[in-house]
């Protein structure tokens, strides 16, 4: 399900449509929802990191749900290089909405060093990262 047709849509902040996809800003964290077949790689993930950037700022802990309701790809070497492009997220999350995207959920999930990051929908994944952004806010 689309963040914008969730029961979530009323707490959306703002918004960016972008060439790779679409952000949708909440108070401590956003949900990207990828074009249907795009690559992400840190060749083309600069405007979304910018957008990410600008709206938290390079102090305050955030987090990013990559709502998988389209089919894509990630570089999962470029793992480590993401990071280095916003050294305040924190938190990270992947909602699969079937079995292919819950899959590479879970492969994504091996690639990180933070605990689970693999949800089944949109209110587990916001559940475990507000939780997990408490955790960061105290460590600050």
């Amino acid at each position: 399900m689309k963040i914008s047709a969730s029961v979530f849509s009323n707490h959306i902040l703002n918004s960016k449509k972008l060439n790779l996809g679409d952000i949708y800003f909440f108070h401590n964290f956003a949900v990207v929802e990828f074009n249907e077949g795009v690559h992400i790689d840190i060749y083309n993930s600069d405007q979304i990191f910018d957008e990410l950037n600008n709206y938290y700022g390079y102090s305050k802990p955030f987090g990013v749900i990559a709502n998988r309701v389209n089919s894509y790809s990630v570089n999962l070497l470029d793992i480590d290089l993401f990071r280095e492009k916003s050294k305040n997220l924190c938190a990270y999350a992947v909602v699969g909405h079937n079995f292919a995207s819950k899959m590479n959920a879970v492969i994504e999930n091996s690639f990180c060093e933070n605990d689970t990051i693999n949800y089944d929908n949109l209110h587990e994944a916001i559940d475990a990262l507000t939780y997990k952004l408490r955790k960061c806010d105290l460590a600050i």
